[in-house]
C-alpha cells in the first residue's frame, strides 16, 4: 500500500469513527492538527473530483511541441494557399495576354 493510500484508509476509518484522528495521526507519525489538515485537504480534493463536469472528454493537456508543429503547419498551409493564388493569377494573366495578342491578329489580318 502506498503512502497516498495509507492516508487514505486512515482518514476513511476516522471518518467512520473505527478509530480517533489522534491515533491515525501517531500511525502517520504527525500531529493531530496535522492530520486534521491532510483530512480537510483530502476532502476537498473529494469533493472537487466528484463536481458535475461538461458532457465529453476533457479537453487533453497541451503539448508545446505539438502547438508549435500545428502552428508551423498552419503556416506552411498559409503559404502554399498564397502560392496557388500567385499561381491561378499568372496562368489568367497569360490568358489573358494571349486572347489579347489573338484579338490583335484578327484586327491586324482584317
Amino acid at each position: 500500500m502506498s503512502l497516498s493510500e495509507q492516508r487514505a484508509s486512515l482518514i476513511l476509518q476516522v471518518r467512520a469513527g473505527q478509530m480517533t484522528a489522534q491515533a491515525a495521526a501517531r500511525q502517520l507519525g504527525i500531529s493531530r492538527q496535522a492530520y486534521y489538515q491532510w483530512e480537510k485537504r483530502a476532502l476537498q480534493a473529494m469533493l472537487q473530483s466528484l463536481a458535475d463536469r461538461p458532457p465529453g472528454r476533457p479537453p487533453s493537456a497541451t503539448d508545446p511541441d505539438k502547438e508549435r508543429l500545428q502552428s508551423r503547419v498552419n503556416e506552411l498551409e498559409r503559404k502554399v494557399r498564397l502560392y496557388e493564388e500567385r499561381e491561378d493569377i499568372r496562368n489568367l494573366l497569360k490568358q489573358m495576354e494571349s486572347r489579347a495578342d489573338r484579338d490583335s491578329a484578327k484586327k491586324n489580318w482584317k
